[in-house]
């Protein structure tokens, strides 16, 4: 879990991106700790993080980057996340960090995406490796 944060750190900071480490760790402990939990399967990591990203920056471009903006929009994300039968806790922060460093969406959502399938396949690969571990995922979608 440590290599694949350290991974995206350094692509971050190859394309001078903030990278979401608080969120992406989240998901990850849950990736590599708890795999059959609903909260660390691929739809919600992958599509969490991706609501979360959407609502943080509808946030943005309604009320701006503030506080009050980014518990809103985490608010929102968690709203959005149990409609779309899709949960992932570790999505409102990225929803959070949105509204707060106001990065560019054209480099950072691809940043994000990659960061959260990279995810899941190590995950994948993780428990493959290991022949104890518990399977992982339990369902793609």
């Amino acid at each position: 879990m440590t290599a694949v944060l350290l991974g995206l750190v350094a692509i971050g900071a190859a394309i001078h991106e903030p990278v979401l480490i608080p969120p992406l760790a989240a998901s990850a402990a849950l990736v590599h700790s708890a795999p059959t939990l609903p909260l660390a399967q691929p739809r919600g990591v992958v599509g969490g993080h991706l609501i979360g990203a959407a609502v943080g920056y509808a946030a943005l471009a309604v009320a701006g980057s503030s506080a009050w903006a980014a518990a809103v929009a985490a608010g929102a994300t968690l709203a959005l996340l149990t409609l779309a039968r899709t949960p992932h806790a570790a999505a409102c922060a990225t929803s959070v960090v949105i509204v707060l460093q106001t990065p560019d969406p054209v480099r950072f959502v691809p940043l994000l995406l990659g960061s959260t399938v990279l995810l899941v396949l190590t995950g994948y690969a993780g428990s493959r490796i290991r022949r104890t571990a518990p399977r992982y995922p339990a369902y793609w979608w």
